[in-house]
């Protein structure tokens, strides 16, 4: 069964099992060390890099007919990379040699009819299939919790990487989901267009991954979450397969891709996806303006934000963000800016919203105006730290650090107090489970002209052996704090098995009801991602 392994895209650089992203991109023994000084009650020394050889991996509970035994593979160094996402929860499990229910078999598929097959041998034999793209999920939604299944089946579709077709004319394209975002972007290129979709998990991450989820990513306003680039859905399921009308706009009925969005593999697989696309741009300005009061900084976003200039990039930084970014080391909390155009200059859309800014007390730096221009320094050490920061948490992990992030969204009248009471009330039940002070930062990724979406970073040291625990404390603390002031349990990163709790809460009865009527209709056998969204 072996044999399928050859099927796996060909990549120049090893990922890591245990960690997020490439394995040679990590933090060495010595700047884990480092990084664990400044943060009292760490470790001495970092736990050791986990590996699979030390795991105890059981064989298959099932064997694949010999018609699909070429898609698949029992190979333990696969099966235990298939096990978990990159949460800290996963980080952790794997430095301490847990890593969960490992599947018993990875599928690679290359086409719908193979996933279909795959669904209806798993579906006879009582096998949950977890749908898995890059696997980056940071919410629990790529593992295998329980034991109401006789085996677990992976199934990955990073095989199904091709751009398939595109109309020039409508400006999109038919692409399998099972394409990493560099791997589509390549494909596009050619064609002088692009998705121009960047999650920070961008390298790392598929476009079917990207459309269960409802991904957000690189616009900051306007264009935040990939809903707004899908033109059309192709989904298997247990009972069939579908693929929606391609169209601008539709007023029929409820929309058939609104069911499959966000829906994270539990009612069926999205294997393609008509996308809408965009002209490379040609014209690019940024900048970032400080300012020394948080609360004055909220109401500049919030003009900008309901202005029609429409920034690509409107992230704001509260000062323990800045400093952990690099972008400030005074105090200061700053605004980056950023703009672009295939089509026309930015310099005067940019323009207007510095002087929003400074409107409110932003003190503007030298801006960007294209790539020979002297680059904005805080802008250059955000954008170098939103690329390294997961690998900073692995290495704060192996010091034994609480090291986490979390992400929600309200309305404008909420966002003060929900900010300050998350920082309030989070500290301190951090403080409380681990005995020593916790860094509790927040950002602001994506702006709306009703709300916005604040991001939470939570740091403190752990307790050996029971950082899981602690974090999870910690995490309900901060639900309850979201709920109460009715924040989304979840602005981009989806609910999984880890934001369920809160999902529960969030969602109308009658909601539940017919979420669950088409889990029976699609998936009788309730084999397709057990625990996500559904019992």
């Amino acid at each position: 069964m072996s044999a399928a392994a050859t099927r796996r895209p060909d990549t120049s650089r090893a990922r890591s099992w245990w960690g997020w992203g490439y394995a040679d991109a990590h933090p060495d023994d010595a700047e884990c060390a480092a990084m664990g000084a400044l943060l009292p009650g760490s470790l001495n020394r970092p736990l050791p890099i986990p590996r699979i050889a030390d795991l105890s991996i059981a064989e298959p509970a099932v064997t694949p007919p010999s018609s699909l035994v070429h898609l698949v593979t029992a190979d333990p160094q696969v099966r235990a990379a298939h096990a978990m996402g990159k949460a800290y929860r996963d980080v952790i499990r794997a430095l301490r040699g847990r890593p969960g229910r490992i599947p018993d078999l990875v599928a690679y598929p290359t086409g719908d009819r193979e996933v279909a097959d795959l669904l209806d041998w798993a579906g006879e034999h009582n096998v949950a299939v977890i749908p898995f793209g890059g696997g980056s999920s940071v919410v629990g939604g790529v593992e295998y919790r329980g034991d109401a299944h006789r085996a677990v089946l992976s199934l990955d579709l990073t095989s199904m990487n091709r751009v398939l077709e595109i109309d020039i004319a409508s400006r999109s394209a038919r692409i399998q989901a099972g394409a990493l975002g560099p791997v589509m972007e390549g494909q596009l290129r050619p064609h002088g267009l692009t998705l121009r979709h960047f999650p920070q998990s961008f390298e790392f991450s598929t476009l079917g991954g990207w459309l269960a989820t409802r991904a957000g990513g690189h616009y900051a306003t306007v264009h935040t979450h990939i809903d707004d680039f899908v033109q059309s859905l192709r989904v298997i399921t247990p009972a069939g397969a579908g693929t929606s009308w391609r169209l601008p706009a539709s007023g029929a009925g409820p929309s058939p891709d609104r069911l499959f969005l966000g829906s994270e593999g539990a009612l069926g697989i999205i294997t393609a996806a008509w996308m809408r696309l965009q002209e490379r741009p040609r014209h690019k300005a940024s900048v970032s303006v400080a300012f020394s009061d948080f609360h004055r900084a909220l109401g500049a976003v919030r003009v900008i934000a309901q202005s029609d200039l429409a920034p690509a990039n409107c992230r704001l930084l509260d000062p323990g963000e800045a400093l952990l970014s690099g972008a400030s080391r005074n105090g200061s909390t700053i605004l980056v800016l950023g703009f672009e155009s295939a089509t026309s200059p930015v310099d005067d859309r940019l323009a207007s919203a510095v002087d929003l800014a400074r409107s409110h007390g932003g003190r503007c730096q030298t801006h960007t105006v294209d790539r020979n221009a002297p680059a904005d320094l805080a802008v250059s050490a955000w954008r170098s730290a939103f690329l390294r920061m997961p690998y900073l948490r692995d290495g704060l992990a192996r010091m034994g650090a609480i090291v986490e992030t979390f992400e929600t969204a309200a309305t404008w009248d909420k966002i003060p107090a929900l900010v300050d009471d998350v920082r309030t009330e989070v500290s301190a039940a951090a403080l409380k489970a681990t005995g020593h002070p916790a860094t509790v930062n927040c950002r602001l990724t994506h702006l709306y002209p009703d709300g916005a979406a604040p991001y939470f970073t939570v740091a403190a040291a752990g307790r050996p052996g029971d950082e899981i625990e602690i974090w999870d404390h910690i995490k309900a603390v901060a639900d309850e704090v979201l709920h109460r002031h009715r924040a989304t349990i979840t602005h981009h990163h989806a609910v999984g098995r880890d934001h369920r709790p809160g999902y529960d809460l969030q969602r109308p009865k009658p909601f539940a009801l017919a979420l669950h009527a088409a889990k029976d209709a699609l998936d009788p056998h309730r084999i397709l991602n057990p625990g996500v969204l559904l019992d």
